[in-house]
């Protein structure tokens, strides 16, 4: 199925500076979320939450609570209940970022156009950014149980989602795969199975805790799954020809570091036009998981769409 053909069938119209703005609502209604939150858990020593303010408030898409948000719109609930779960799974991609960019790890000094955290305070500070921002997430989940309309018993399954998601078998187990694979070629089913873990376990927690806390049934958290990991796979695919095709000035940082990292890629097994047609693929798939949820998907079928037409 083409693009325009899934367009029509679910009378989809999408425009990308309508789509941009719409998102930069979402943002900021994120933005002041995270504010609200990190006054709760901010305090004494003063250095350690001055950089992990550093490490939260740098720019991003803010992807992931935009998807905890949604999750809980589509199972029919107010996302306004959710916010401090998607705040807390902001927290973890930040945290995961900061010591990706590390010395020990990417050895990057700009994300999203500033220094990174090692580069303004330090290595170790760093690595304690990282970890109080992933400690501070799961203060803030479990506080959701505090809020009208949440159960604890659904907060519990949150906790394990997410702390699945972000582990060894998770987020994590992609990290040292990926770091296992510098300079040596892999083939495409251990690059999707890489990038599932490191990426797609995340994107999947996210959209799946705020359907959860909103008792969302489980053949429809099924779907929600299954979006996510073609989801997932097209936002990676996308990042490979960013890094091939990006512009320094919009991405925020060099580009190249997959081909300095000696690294295999989308790019590098299939090439950019090749690449290209497999995104496309991907958000035909994330069309078809979307199928039992109607209009009310639109903004997910959008979302999907941009990942693969972006320029950051």
């Amino acid at each position: 199925m083409k693009i325009e053909e899934m367009f029509n069938k679910y009378d989809l119209k999408f425009n990308r500076d309508d789509f941009l703005q719409e998102l930069k609502t979402r943002q900021e209604y994120i933005e002041k979320s995270l504010n609200e939150c990190f006054e709760k858990i901010k305090g004494y020593p003063p250095l350690i939450h001055e950089a992990m303010h550093y490490a939260l408030f740098n720019g991003g898409k803010r992807l992931r609570p935009i998807l905890v948000l949604e999750g809980a719109r589509l199972a029919g609930g107010n996302p306004e209940d959710v916010v401090r779960t998607a705040c807390a799974l902001e927290m973890i991609h930040c945290y995961s970022l900061v010591h990706d960019d590390l010395p020990a790890m990417d050895n990057d000094d700009f994300r999203r156009g500033k220094p990174t955290c090692h580069k303004v305070y330090g290595d170790a500070v760093a690595i304690l950014v990282g970890d109080a921002l992933l400690t501070a997430a799961f203060e803030l989940i479990a506080s959701n149980a505090e809020l009208s309309g949440i159960s604890a018993d659904n907060v519990v399954k949150v906790i394990a989602e997410v702390s699945k998601a972000a582990g060894s078998r998770g987020m994590i187990g992609g990290q040292i795969i990926d770091l296992g694979t510098e300079g040596i070629d892999i083939d495409y089913e251990n690059l999707q199975k890489l990038h599932q873990l490191k990426t797609g376990e995340l994107f999947k927690a996210s959209l799946k805790a705020g359907a959860i806390l909103k008792d969302m049934p489980e053949d429809e958290l099924d779907l929600l799954e299954k979006f996510s990991y073609e989801f997932g796979l097209a936002f990676q695919i996308a990042d490979d020809i960013l890094d091939v095709k990006g512009d320094q000035n919009l991405i925020g940082k060099p580009i190249g570091s997959d081909e300095k990292n000696n690294r295999t890629t989308y790019v590098t097994i299939f090439g950019v036009e090749k690449a290209q047609k497999l995104a496309i693929k991907r958000v035909e798939n994330c069309f078809m998981y979307l199928g039992n949820f109607g209009k009310k998907a639109d903004f997910l079928r959008k979302l999907a769409l941009f990942t693969i037409c972006r320029d950051y």
